[in-house]
């Protein structure tokens, strides 16, 4: 099979496609033969190894100390099962399904293996391999976070709306009955309109935080937001979410009720509620590029740019 592989952290230019032998399923796992796969802002951190202040040493034990521990890349697929291994029961050869490898890695590849009870759930004909995938990243990302966090007419800024996380963030919002204002830039604008915002604030242009208006939720999926710089834009019980927070503010946050930060955990429940938000037509996929699997560092350089609007996807032939 066709994967593709890095063996050192860096550039783009570290991965590689190589011919691996097609993995086997284990007791309690389905292989599945991947159509989709994706390349997300989550995938090339992991590959420049840039992770937030503090745990540059946890993560090197967790991926590899001085290399890279999981050999195959990528998170997020959607494809078809087409074995099964020893005692599995929720699936079988034939189904189409979606879900996440998480930090186990291996799904920017043609096959992949992953335990039956991980987040995998089986999709419906009516969505394609290429809109399922783009759903996954961004779509338990802004879940996991905002979930019991928004109210009916709640006012909340999506820092960062125009990506994969902010563009699903928007969608949720509005759907949890919010007022939503995105943040991104003004190339970027009639795109976060059109997927339900009620403003935009481009931030080339304008600060935020010197317009005066206070918010229930302030979701920063950018990374460039801080507490002191927000707490001003807080209404008395808003909540600041910041995703890509280091050691000392994820600490300052055991304090600070209205400050939550931490790492969005993946699960069969967050993809059942993507698909059924998708299938009441309340979330739809933004999609900027799609590439072939053998154009993987041109789809790392890409995302590595920092304008991608929603998601690229590779396809897997």
């Amino acid at each position: 099979m066709k994967a593709v592989i890095w063996m050192a952290y860096g550039t783009p230019d570290v991965l590689e496609v190589h011919d691996l032998e097609e993995p086997t399923p284990k007791n309690h796992e389905v292989l599945v033969k991947i159509a989709s796969s994706a390349v997300t802002t989550g995938d090339c951190r992991m590959r420049r190894f840039d992770v937030p202040s503090g745990f540059w040493l946890p993560a090197r034990l967790a991926f590899g100390l001085f290399k890279p521990r999981k050999k195959i890349t990528g998170m997020d697929f959607s494809g078809e099962v087409v074995a099964v291994g020893k005692g599995v029961s929720l699936f079988k050869k034939g189904d189409r399904v979606f879900g996440t490898t998480g930090v186990a890695l291996g799904a920017n590849s043609e096959y992949t293996c992953i335990a039956e009870n991980k987040a995998l759930i089986k999709i419906p004909d009516s969505i394609s391999h290429t809109d399922a995938v783009s759903l996954i990243f961004g779509g338990i990302t802004a879940l996991y976070f905002l979930q019991g966090k928004i109210k009916q007419d709640s006012k909340v800024l999506i820092n960062g709306a125009s990506g994969s996380v902010g563009s699903s963030a928007v969608q949720v919002s509005k759907n949890y009955g919010a007022k939503v204002t995105g943040i991104c830039s003004g190339s970027n604008r009639e795109l976060v309109l059109s997927i339900g915002a009620d403003k935009v604030i481009d931030y080339t242009n304008n600060d935020f935080s010197d317009n005066g208006v206070v918010y229930d939720v302030i979701l920063d999926t950018v990374g460039n937001l801080s507490y002191a710089g927000c707490k001003r834009s807080l209404s008395k019980s808003g909540k600041l979410i910041l995703i890509n927070a280091g050691l000392g503010t994820i600490i300052s946050s055991l304090v600070k009720k209205n400050l939550i930060c931490g790492v969005a955990l993946e699960s069969k429940e967050l993809l059942q509620e993507i698909l059924r938000l998708y299938e009441t037509k309340r979330l739809k996929p933004v999609i900027d590029k799609v590439y072939s699997l053998e154009k993987i560092v041109e789809a790392h350089r890409y995302v590595d740019e920092g304008h991608k609007k929603g998601n690229v996807v590779l396809t897997i032939e």
